[in-house]
């Protein structure tokens, strides 16, 4: 199965080095969407069949942390696996993110750390 991915992050090359990672990493990659802040990311969300979304929480205009506040009440997209990719040092807020079922992957990361959290969080299998 390929996962159609949103990404969203304020840095078009932070967006560049998650899409590489992807490729690195061996997951089955379908179409890629990017965003530059949550209100984007929803925008996207209503038009796209999006089977992951992989936001940053510091954003102007929509955080991430606010996209998934969105997300999760609404049942169009509650069930869509998030991974947030972050610098986030707040244990507090983390702790708040992972209750919401997402996966936390800090930045910087390994393509092998990418690849096993996207997995888990997915279901799905990549190479090895």
């Amino acid at each position: 199965m390929s996962l159609n991915i949103l990404i969203v992050d304020d840095s078009k090359i932070m967006r560049k080095i998650i899409l590489k990672t992807i490729g690195i990493s061996g997951l089955p990659l379908g179409e890629v969407s990017e965003a530059s802040n949550g209100r984007e990311g929803l925008a996207i969300l209503e038009k796209k069949q999006i089977d992951l979304v992989m936001v940053d929480i510091n954003m102007p205009v929509m955080n991430g942390e606010e996209m998934i506040e969105e997300m999760s009440g609404n049942p169009a997209y509650s069930k869509i696996p998030v991974a947030v990719i972050s610098t986030e040092g707040s244990s507090t807020r983390i702790s708040r993110l992972l209750s919401k079922g997402v996966v936390f992957i800090h930045k910087p990361f390994t393509p092998e750390v990418f690849r096993d959290s996207i997995q888990k969080l997915t279901g799905t299998g990549g190479q090895k």
